[in-house]
């Protein structure tokens, strides 16, 4: 499944693995993917977070490798994601809850999965989603942005949602 993804597609993935593999050792354990979600809002508990390795461990040894992570979100691209998984995405972005997400909301999210950007880095992923040109993006064009541009970022949150939805 995952040699279906282009070498952009996998170079994006391989950078949103860099952020759940906090050690660099090319593997994500129970406490690195806790750590992420963590900062994220969520609270999963050991057993959970097992569990959610569990569902994508196709070698069975209690950790995600690459390969692993890139099937999972081959699958992932291949299944839309619900309604209800999408809001519960944007909320993770939408702090204030104002039904927009801001410039600041964004760096917020992003810096705490340990993504360091700059204002400029920031202002290109708000312009490439802001169809309507507020300077915000909304939950339509969010929906939208996912879709067409499938944006790291997002694919990340949708991700650890996806596996503490499923995973609990």
């Amino acid at each position: 499944m995952a040699d279906q993804l282009t070498d952009d597609q996998i170079a994006e993935f391989k950078e949103a693995f860099s952020l759940f593999d906090k050690d660099g050792d090319g593997c994500i354990t129970t406490k690195e993917l806790g750590t992420v979600m963590r900062s994220l809002g969520q609270n999963p508990t050991e057993a959970e977070l097992q569990d959610m390795i569990n569902e994508v461990d196709a070698d069975g040894n209690g950790t995600i490798d690459f390969p692993e992570f890139l099937n999972l979100m081959a699958r992932k691209m291949k299944d839309t994601d619900s309604e209800e998984e999408l809001k519960e995405a944007f909320r993770v972005f939408d702090k204030d809850q104002n039904g927009f997400i801001s410039a600041a909301e964004l760096r917020h999210v992003m810096t705490n999965l340990g993504e360091k950007l700059t204002d400029e880095e920031v202002d290109e992923m708000i312009r490439e989603a802001d169809v309507d040109g507020d300077g915000q993006i909304n939950y339509e064009e969010f929906v939208k942005v996912r879709l067409v541009f499938g944006c790291s970022c997002f694919n990340v949150c949708l991700l650890h949602l996806n596996l503490y939805v499923h995973g609990s």
